[in-house]
């Protein structure tokens, strides 16, 4: 009895360091139906995510959709971007330009996102970051518009290969910020020790 009990607590604590250590899901708010958008929803339905996939035309949703995706079809995407939570990861690829900045607008008032991703070229890149400053964006936020979008080195522009370049990018940067966080607790927590230690 002591021996089955020992290993149920060995298995138990195992579960839990794995728990612990694996960050939370991403709440992913994807604006534009389109074909990449389809494209994206597929491949975000087998990954640690929630999604809103939100889209003016009604329409161009499918039928079924994976479980973590919630269909989100309004007149005005950009009341969204306000009621998303702290930490959301936005990914914008609509159907229309002035859409785009003018949710990109709207995202980087907020700064408690994790990620901000924009479908584009390096020249639409240009081109909005220059409305963008002219609207009061600090320039040393503009770092945290990513456009174009996806990770370098796939240079097809099949809706499912941007899709994969799309999805690696997020997984890249999750990864990132999950070795950061502990990394910062754990020096945050050694630098409050000594404090500690003298009270």
């Amino acid at each position: 009895m002591n021996a089955i009990n020992h290993c149920s607590s060995i298995r138990i604590g195992r579960r839990s360091e794995v728990d612990e250590s694996r960050p939370a899901p991403m709440h992913i708010v994807l604006f534009g139906a389109g074909h990449v958008g389809h494209a994206l929803i597929q491949l975000l339905g087998n990954l640690p995510c929630v999604v809103q996939w939100v889209d003016e035309r009604d329409e161009l949703f499918p039928d079924e959709t994976p479980a973590n995706v919630q269909i989100e079809a309004t007149d005005t995407p950009d009341a969204i971007v306000d009621t998303a939570p702290p930490g959301a990861w936005f990914l914008v690829m609509t159907h229309n330009h002035a859409l785009d900045f003018s949710l990109a607008e709207r995202i980087m008032r907020r700064r408690d996102f994790s990620y901000f991703g924009m479908i584009g070229s390096k020249t639409k890149r240009v081109k909005f970051e220059r409305r963008l400053l002219a609207r009061g964006v600090e320039l040393e936020r503009l770092q945290q518009m990513t456009c174009p979008i996806g990770v370098p080195g796939i240079v097809d522009k099949a809706p499912a290969m941007i899709a994969v370049a799309v999805c690696a990018e997020l997984l890249q940067v999750r990864g990132r910020r999950a070795t950061v966080q502990p990394a910062t607790a754990n020096g945050t927590q050694a630098a409050l020790q000594p404090v500690a230690a003298n009270v």
